[in-house]
């Protein structure tokens, strides 16, 4: 096929296909980062527990995701794990949310143990001669801080699983990649579809990427103690009260 041929009619014939194929990966996306989200902030914080009966377990899980393909992860979700516990499979929604979850926890798991364990001890121990219990000084003083470092690796991460969501077109999601193969197969020409595909995904990676620029700015704004005096000087100059 010449390159130069390119024929937009096959992307406006199968437009259908690409915005559905848009709303289920940013669903799968979303929905497997919330999720990995809270199992990651529970294993990660499980991770610096003193306890080995909540460490070794947390590390395991963390050891089992990281070292294994999510695409093998996404076919034993699919066609044995579900199958063997509840005798059928629930559908490329559940499986693909499912192990996107557990792949996506693991990861953010390591990102927030390693935010926390960037603290100085020294701020733990100084929390704790003022009178907080541990939990206080985690909520306190900790872990706004850990916060702030983890925004850019939590961001990179669902920049990663926003593609890494294409594997779940191999238990047939209609996603995006999904959306281009059925095109693909229908006119046999692949630079279109593709193409189209490789844009959508761009576009989306944009996005998120400037949205994370936003939400770092903003947070590191928040927490740096000389940019809020600058601010709270403007706003008494503003309203005529003295600093």
């Amino acid at each position: 096929m010449d390159i130069l041929d390119f024929r937009w009619d096959i992307i406006w014939n199968y437009r259908d296909f690409f915005i559905r194929g848009i709303w289920v990966t940013i669903v799968l996306t979303v929905s497997g980062y919330i999720g990995g989200m809270i199992l990651g902030i529970l294993v990660g914080l499980g991770q610096t527990s003193k306890r080995k009966l909540i460490n070794w377990p947390c590390k395991l899980y963390v050891d089992l995701f990281r070292g294994t393909p999510l695409l093998v992860q996404i076919l034993i979700i699919d066609l044995a794990f579900f199958p063997a516990i509840f005798g059928q499979s629930f559908g490329f929604m559940v499986s693909g949310i499912t192990a996107l979850v557990l792949n996506c926890g693991a990861y953010n798991a390591e990102i927030i143990r390693a935010g926390i364990q960037s603290i100085d001890k020294g701020q733990m121990e100084a929390a704790r001669s003022l009178g907080l219990n541990h939990n206080q000084a985690m909520r306190k003083i900790i872990l706004p801080q850990a916060f702030r470092r983890m925004i850019p690796p939590l961001g990179n991460e669902f920049i990663a699983l926003l593609k890494d969501s294409s594997l779940v077109t191999v238990i047939a999601a209609n996603d995006i990649l999904y959306a281009a193969k059925i095109v693909a197969g229908a006119y046999q020409r692949f630079w279109e579809p593709y193409l189209m595909a490789a844009v959508l995904y761009l576009i989306l990676t944009y996005v998120v990427t400037k949205v994370v620029a936003y939400i770092e700015k903003r947070t590191s704004n928040h927490f740096n103690p000389r940019k809020k005096r600058e601010r709270q000087v403007i706003v008494n100059d503003q309203s005529g009260k003295p600093a």
